[in-house]
This record gives structure tokens, sequence and C-alpha cells, in this order.
């Protein structure tokens, strides 16, 4: 019987388009595959210090993330081992990413750091779109990582099987994938690069 427990973790906010790629390739594992009892799938979105207790308490953690590696947008990495932390903070785009850096550390710190870590990351295209979603460069990267994640669960003994029912979602249904880009507004009817109100006080 396979005692590791296994994390599996998407990070990032769906709401600044390749900034969500992590949450939408662990939901994408969650809607196509089933795991052990073992296996822990979480949409870890951008609550850094509060992901630090289900850290601690996992032997493998894999993380989808998008990361700015100075890479050409849609570039996929996957990073092993002590590389991950480094990797975390390379090029940071948001807060998430201070924060699981430091979720990293302070789990090494506490002597409860996962022994086996896996990052995989994509090099963003566009992340100054409030509203908007994964571009198509990005999101073609989601079948490549979904495979890279089958093949190191397999590794560690948790093989995942193809579902022939219907998962739970991880997070709220409003803010699935096919529910969010169906559903929003183009970009000439809500303007998503920032509040227009804000945005050229030093012209005026």
């Amino acid at each position: 019987m396979n005692t590791k427990r296994i994390l599996v973790l998407g990070i990032g906010n769906i709401l600044w388009a390749d900034e969500g790629f992590g949450v939408r390739c662990v939901e994408a594992l969650n809607a196509g595959w089933s795991f052990p009892d073992n296996v822990t799938l979480m949409d870890g979105g951008t609550q850094g210090l509060y992901l630090l207790p289900y850290v601690q308490e996992a032997d493998c953690l894999l993380v989808f993330d998008a990361v700015d590696y100075g890479d050409a947008p849609g570039d996929l990495r996957e990073v092993v081992g002590d590389q991950v932390p480094r990797f975390m903070g390379a090029k940071k785009m948001s807060l998430h990413q201070t924060g699981f850096q430091e979720v990293l550390m302070a789990a090494e710190l506490t002597g409860k750091l996962p022994k086996e870590l896996v990052l995989i990351g994509v090099q963003p295209e566009e992340l100054e779109d409030y509203g908007g979603s994964l571009r198509d460069i990005v999101k073609a990267q989601m079948v490549p990582s979904l495979n890279l994640a089958l093949d190191w669960l397999e590794r560690w003994g948790a093989e995942g099987r193809i579902r022939h029912d219907i998962a739970a979602d991880l997070t709220d249904r409003a803010l699935a994938i096919d529910v969010y880009e169906g559903e929003r507004p183009p970009a000439d009817q809500a303007y998503r690069l920032g509040d227009a109100r804000f945005l050229n006080l030093e012209a005026a």
C-alpha cells in the first residue's frame, strides 16, 4: 500500500489571463482523472502562507504555475528538487509567488519540506488583462503539463485513472474555465486593463 502523501497544487490568479495557468491545470487534472486517497488536488489560488499546513503534511509536492523565467511565451519547464524554491522566486510576477516561496522556506525551516518537489511551469504571454483568460500559446501547454504530472504521480505510486463520472469541482462552478470564458464580456464592453478613472491621473 502506498503511504506517500501527495499534494498537487495549482496556484495563481485566474482573473489575470495567463496567471491562471496553474489553477486551470489542476482543475483539468481533477476533471479528467481520479487518484488514490493519498493524493490531494487543490486550487491554491493566491492563498500564500495559508497553504503551509498542507505543504508540511505532504511527502511529495507537485505545483502547476505560470512563472516568468525570461523564456519565450508558452515555453514549458519542469523543475525538480531544490531548484523549485529558486525558480518560484526567479521573477515575481505577483504577490502569490512571493507568498509561495515563503511557504516553501517556512516548511524547510520547520523540517517539514516535502521530500520530493516538482514545479511544472509555463512562461506567460499576457498578465495585464483583468477578466481575461489563458492565451492560446499558454493554454496549448496544458495537455503536455498534465502528461508530465501524470508521469510524476505514477512514479510516486499514484497512477491516475480516467474518469467516467463527473468530478466534484475544486472551486465554485461559476469560475470554471468554460463558464468564465463563455460569460465574460468582451474587452470593448468591459475595460480589462484597470480602472480607467485612475489611469490618466498623472496626465491630468
